[in-house]
């Protein structure tokens, strides 16, 4: 059901996957003699306090709002929960395969410079959160097929 606490852990990894396009990967890194940060939609460069685009992530930005939708979608698959389970262990994967990719490209756009832990932005870790609440969101429904399992042997 829609009420159930595994929708809400399912909303939760939702927005905090849409707040990669809020919170920057990397920030206040000094490449080549400019100030930039690095988000999913690509690189700015600090010019007097503006930030400018330098660079940008297509793929990675069309790829960070399919992932953010995807618990928004398993959520209206209330009525199956088996395949809400295998769908959020496929999600997993994913965004297991995402974060490499994220922290690869972070990594080619720092290039030999040492990201340090005072650059990492919010971001490197938000997809983390994700994983650890979509987790819970497996426990809550497999709770909910065992409750369900229960009585139907009561019938």
């Amino acid at each position: 059901m829609l009420q159930r606490i595994q929708s809400i852990y399912l909303l939760f990894a939702s927005l905090v996957l849409f707040g990669l396009f809020i919170f920057p990967l990397a920030h206040g890194l000094f490449v080549d003699g400019k100030l930039i940060d690095v988000t999913v939609t690509g690189v700015t460069e600090n010019v007097n306090g503006v930030d400018k685009p330098v660079q940008s992530f297509v793929a990675l930005t069309v790829l960070t709002a399919i992932v953010g939708l995807i618990p928004m979608v398993i959520i209206f698959l209330f009525r199956n929960r088996k395949q809400q389970i295998a769908l959020i262990y496929s999600t997993i994967l994913v965004l297991i395969g995402y974060s490499f990719w994220m922290a690869q490209t972070v990594k080619h756009v720092v290039g030999p410079i040492t990201l340090e832990y005072r650059n990492m932005g919010i971001g490197l870790f938000l997809t983390s959160l994700s994983i650890i609440l979509l987790i819970f969101a497996v426990k809550a429904i497999q709770r909910d097929e065992k409750l369900v399992k229960s009585a139907d042997r009561l019938r």
